[in-house]
């Protein structure tokens, strides 16, 4: 099967598919097994090909804002893999230098602007990044991901009529998993198709399969191309699935097995896979290599991480903001 995409693309999709993977998996057996993270821990795993397509369709300048599901983008935006690792297990060299956790992920010089817990939150600072893109009269776009639950909040529909006022050069991804926490899409919204909510603003809008890095790629490019030219945001929804419960301790009494294993059997890494196979862009030997090398890589950064030290009690009140000239502030 010909593809438009080059060997080169191919074999950076994989890579990066595979490092988000193991990364995930070994940061829940250390969370499961041996309880060395704490904290909530919601993991990317069946929604790598969304972090994949969106990274060969932009460029490093261009930024990401997501929730708090925000490992696998954190790491594909170039945090770094011990400093995300380390982050988790709480320590002073994590990416938010121990404090944020597994919700909180930054990542400042690589354009990651978190990783944020309350839900919605990032669709407002996402626009608010955009419009200072905009009035800076830079190229760069913002690329803001959300999930099917924040789809619900009143923010969305305030920053979708502000960005498209004002053509804002962002990207509102909403990464489908059907599942907001353990409620279904269909339970909470008579609208189930959330690309159609971009139509009560003009947006230009569009269903994207998310287990494809392929598609993913093409929907944002395309979305890349009409923000750089000053023709405003675009809404997507990027449907996936992710193979784990909301959190680690969810228990997903809401879905059955069968479902779950419906979907793994379209999963894209392995489909990716056959994809590079059945091109001969690699042999098995060769990929079996690039897994070698991201599970070296992880289990690196679970050194790193265990070896690094904690945060020293004089960091608790720092890097926290305040006004000096606050009114309502009483001695």
């Amino acid at each position: 099967m010909a593809t438009k995409f080059s060997k080169e693309t191919y074999l950076y999709w994989y890579e990066l598919m595979q490092l988000i993977r193991q990364f995930e998996l070994t940061a829940e057996e250390k969370y499961k097994m041996e309880g060395k993270i704490r904290g909530f821990f919601h993991a990317y795993v069946g929604q790598e090909a969304i972090a994949a397509g969106c990274m060969t369709a932009t460029k490093p300048d261009d930024m990401f804002i997501t929730a708090y599901r925000d490992h696998g983008l954190a790491i594909a935006k170039g945090v770094s893999v011990d400093s995300c690792m380390a982050e988790l297990y709480g320590k002073a060299t994590g990416c938010a230098k121990g404090k944020g956790g597994s919700m909180h992920f930054f990542g400042k010089k690589e354009n990651f602007y978190g990783g944020h817990g309350i839900v919605g939150a990032q669709i407002g600072t996402g626009t608010g990044l955009a419009f200072a893109e905009h009035y800076k009269d830079t190229d760069n776009v913002v690329l803001c991901f959300f999930g099917d639950g924040a789809a619900r909040q009143g923010i969305l529909h305030e920053s979708f009529n502000l960005a498209m006022l004002w053509k804002l050069p962002v990207i509102y991804i909403c990464e489908n998993n059907n599942y907001a926490m353990g409620t279904s899409v269909e339970r909470t919204s008579n609208v189930t198709d959330i690309y159609k909510l971009g139509a009560g603003f003009d947006m230009p809008s569009a269903v994207v399969d998310g287990m494809s890095p392929e598609s993913v790629h093409d929907a944002i490019a395309e979305a890349v191309k009409r923000a750089r030219e000053k023709g405003g945001p675009t809404l997507l929804e990027i449907k996936t699935y992710r193979y784990k419960g909301h959190s680690i301790s969810d228990p997903q009494k809401y879905r059955t097995k069968d479902e779950v294993d419906e979907y793994k059997s379209k999963d894209p890494i392995s489909i990716l896979k056959k994809n590079i196979l059945d091109n001969s862009y690699a042999t098995e030997e060769v990929l079996n290599e690039i897994d070698a090398r991201c599970e070296e890589v992880v289990a690196n950064s679970v050194k790193f991480a265990e070896e690094s030290p904690l945060p020293n009690d004089d960091e608790v009140l720092k890097d926290v903001y305040m006004d000096q000239n606050y009114p309502f502030i009483v001695d």
